[in-house]
Order: structure tokens, then sequence, then C-alpha cells
């Protein structure tokens, strides 16, 4: 629980300073892909040391763990843009409620991705692995989610 912890901490440092970061160039580009590298290790390592897979459940679970890496990195940069579109409008006063009704769209379309997302991985999982390690797994993931959506929403202000 403690490594999930320290995971956890170090994924919303990358949260939150993945917007700032990404607006600079060069040296922080690099920077920033061997924090991302750094992060989707120790990510692996924390699962593998939680999951106590067995070496038939490794092969099975790792490329399904692997797919849905990649379908978060997917809605992990819809997500970004969905901050910078609102942080653009709020900070530029454009906020109107034609842009903030496309932003809806857009966090509703997302969420909706991403249930739809894990059904399928779960699905997945299920098949692969014991149920038990599957629901480990996703509660893994889940919390770790939880915790960068609680640190974004804390730091983005309401709309006015």
């Amino acid at each position: 629980m403690k490594k999930l912890i320290s995971l956890l901490s170090l994924v919303v440092a990358f949260a939150v300073a993945a917007p700032v970061f990404a607006q600079s160039q060069g040296s922080a580009d690099t920077n920033m892909q061997i924090l991302r590298d750094k992060i989707k290790a120790d990510k692996k390592l924390l699962v593998a040391a939680n999951m106590d897979l067995t070496e038939a459940e490794g092969k099975a679970f790792w490329p399904i763990y692997d797919s849905y890496q990649k379908d978060l990195a997917g809605l992990n940069k819809r997500t970004l843009d969905l901050i910078v579109a609102y942080a653009d409008a709020w900070n530029n006063d454009k906020l109107t409620d034609a842009v903030a009704g496309k932003l809806i769209k857009e966090m509703v379309a997302i969420e909706q991705a991403e249930g739809a997302m894990r059904k399928r991985q779960a699905d997945k999982l299920v098949k692969a692995i014991p149920a038990k390690k599957a629901a480990r797994y996703l509660q893994i993931e889940s919390k770790i989610r939880a915790v960068i959506k609680y640190d974004l929403a804390s730091q983005i202000p309401l709309a006015e």
C-alpha cells in the first residue's frame, strides 16, 4: 500500500506538471518524456508488485495491461486538450455559453469513452486471469485515476 501511495503522489505531480511543461521547448520536452517513461515504468513495477501473478497469468495479463495503458494515454490526451481549451477560454474571458456547451459535450464523451474502455478491458481481464486478480488490477487503476482527477479538480476553477 505504501508503494501505491508513493506512485500516486508521483502520478499527481506528473499530472500537475504536464500542462506547464508541455508549453516549454527543447530540453524541457526531453525531460518531460523522461518523466513520462519513468512514471510508466514505476507504475508497471507497482502493478507487478501488487498483482501476485503466476507466470501463466502474467503472460495473459501484460498484453492486456499494455493495451489498457495505450488506451488511457489517448484519453489522457483528450482530457489535457479539454483542460487547455477550458483554461484558454477562462483566462481570456471567452467562456461563453456556446463554448461551455462544447466543453461539456467533450467532457461527457471522454467519460463515456473511459467507461466503455474500462468495460472492454474488464471483460478481457476476467477471461485471462482470475476474477479477484482482475478486480485488484481495476482497483489499482481506479485509485490512480481518482487521485489524478481529484488533484485536477482542486486546481481547475469553476466556470463563472
